[in-house]
């Protein structure tokens, strides 16, 4: 019951307060265990940048850990209440369709307002970017955080528990405050890895469950495109994302998806939208059965 009790909460109320929210003060952590860590030789970078990102696991570790086993003597209705309350804060499902619906207002308004909307949300420049790039950046960061923000946590929530759903959260925060390259292509390469590998199937899954609620295109097209992106997961949900709504979606100079496809159009944009929001429900809603299953069986 805890990940439908979760997924409701989510939708109705949002995030939590950011003074009591998990995910913000593992990034206090993230911040404090890594300054300095860019000045240092590449091998002290990459072992220092290592011990403080297990240090940060293994705590989190812990800590969900003792909660679970804590929650775990309850009776069924409370445990499945205390735990939607921890579980909730390491998904981020009705945040990630706002935060995108509000590039598409903003451009409404703007391209200047559109392009500031987006820069929220992707760590390209997006200062140069036309109306349709703005889309086709929008549109990719709310595909390949349908896997990070949702389809990851609740998978590894319900293989590993609390403590599973909180060091995938942990990992994928490290990952973006951490893993990028430039001054931080030693120090945060073991935090780019440990993402990679654990954001590795979620990512398919995610592809595949936009596939079953789109089933217009192949999934061998769907493979190939998804190898086109510098990262092995992102390409995946972003390669479906493409292929299921017929548009182009690229980062310039970096990768294009389905090239041959249009520009994405305001329409378009709202079809992508209500697409990935059925998509997530819909995972949502299997991992939500399995839950119950599980416990109906225990």
């Amino acid at each position: 019951m805890s990940v439908l009790l979760a997924l409701l909460w989510d939708w109705r109320f949002g995030e939590p307060p950011a003074k009591l929210h998990p995910v913000v003060w593992m990034g206090h952590y993230l911040r404090w265990a890594g300054r300095g860590l860019t000045e240092q030789p590449p091998r002290a970078a990459l072992a220092l940048g290592t011990a403080g990102w297990l240090l940060g696991a293994a705590l989190v570790v812990l800590v969900y850990g003792a909660l679970e086993r804590s929650i775990a003597p309850l009776p069924l209705w409370a445990g499945a209440i205390l735990g939607a309350c921890l579980l909730k804060p390491l998904f981020a499902f009705r945040m990630l369709l706002e935060e995108a619906r509000y590039v598409e207002e903003a451009l409404e308004e703007g391209l200047e307002q559109g392009r500031w909307r987006l820069s929220r949300i992707v760590s390209r420049d997006t200062r140069s970017l036309d109306e349709a790039e703005v889309r086709e950046g929008a549109l990719e960061s709310l595909s390949e955080n349908l896997s990070d923000s949702l389809v990851a946590p609740l998978f590894w929530f319900l293989l590993l528990g609390l403590p599973g759903a909180a060091l995938y959260r942990f990992a994928n925060t490290a990952d973006a405050m951490w893993g990028y390259r430039g001054e931080w292509e030693w120090a945060g390469r073991f935090a780019a890895r440990a993402d990679d590998l654990l954001s590795w199937l979620p990512a398919r899954l995610t592809a595949l469950v936009l596939w079953l609620c789109r089933p217009g295109f192949s999934l061998r097209g769907l493979a190939a495109e998804a190898r086109q992106t510098p990262s092995p997961n992102s390409g995946w949900p972003m390669a479906a994302l493409a292929l299921g709504l017929g548009v182009r979606l690229g980062k310039p100079g970096v990768y294009v998806l389905n090239p041959q496809g249009r520009r994405p159009t305001a329409r378009d944009f709202a079809l992508g939208l209500s697409w990935t929001a059925r998509a997530g429900w819909g995972a949502g809603l299997v991992f939500a059965l399995f839950e119950l299953g599980r416990v109906a069986h225990a």
